[in-house]
């Protein structure tokens, strides 16, 4: 099936800070430089086209942070494409790294703004979509950042199969609201919570980051798992 429209213009806001952090390690700077171009998103590619061979599946992970919930996910399924998306390049070489030491054949990453791949991912050629923790932006002159909009959103149930999952996850509770407000109204979504605890618990099958495992100490965390309704 076609591509949707790219959300590319090269006015869209930025929902991510800075780029780069400290200098890398010998050992990372070579595998940014070897293997990374190996594993690389190709533009123009849909994601059953990125691997050299086909997969059940295919799942998309907008800003994996330092990569350990997408590589413990590609692991615990090898049946499934993983594509990857983060723009920060300290999280880019944690997951190039931990790639290389799990051999991990089943992981490709787009190393910048996951909106830039959109217009090349098939309508409804994605099992899954993961949100996690993204940047909340918390100053209200700053919300227009905020990576969950009317748009992106458009865009994830378009890529999405029918019944598929777009799971979200934060720990900042003006974003978990924003995030209902602007998912539960939107016509492709529904919302799979009947219950408190379907929110305050994670998914049977979840993978937490690094950043979750700090804060399950005293913060709250909201887990919160949309289906992409069938198509008419």
């Amino acid at each position: 099936m076609a591509a949707g429209p790219a959300i590319t213009d090269p006015g869209f806001l930025r929902s991510y800070g800075r780029r780069r952090g400290k200098k890398l390690r010998p050992g990372r700077e070579r595998l940014m430089a070897e293997l990374l171009p190996t594993i690389a998103v190709e533009p123009g590619k849909a994601p059953a086209d990125q691997f050299a061979r086909r997969y059940a599946a295919y799942w998309l992970e907008i800003g994996f942070g330092g990569g350990e919930h997408l590589a413990a996910q590609a692991k615990a399924h090898p049946d499934v494409g993983m594509v990857g998306c983060e723009p920060f390049l300290d999280g880019v070489a944690k997951l190039v790294t931990a790639v290389d030491e799990a051999g991990l054949d089943n992981v490709r990453i787009h190393a910048d703004d996951a909106r830039q791949i959109f217009s090349d991912i098939p309508d409804g050629a994605l099992e899954r979509v993961f949100i996690l923790f993204p940047d909340p932006w918390p100053k209200t002159r700053h919300h227009k950042r905020r990576l969950i909009q009317a748009p992106l959103l458009d865009a994830c149930a378009r890529m999405l199969a029918d019944g598929g999952e777009l799971r979200v996850a934060s720990d900042h509770m003006d974003y978990v609201r924003w995030t209902l407000e602007h998912v539960i109204p939107h016509p492709d979504f529904e919302w799979l919570a009947d219950r408190p605890t379907d929110w305050r618990t994670p998914p049977a099958d979840w993978i937490p980051t690094r950043y979750e495992q700090k804060k399950l100490a005293g913060d709250k965390i909201a887990y919160l798992c949309f289906r992409r309704r069938t198509r008419r």
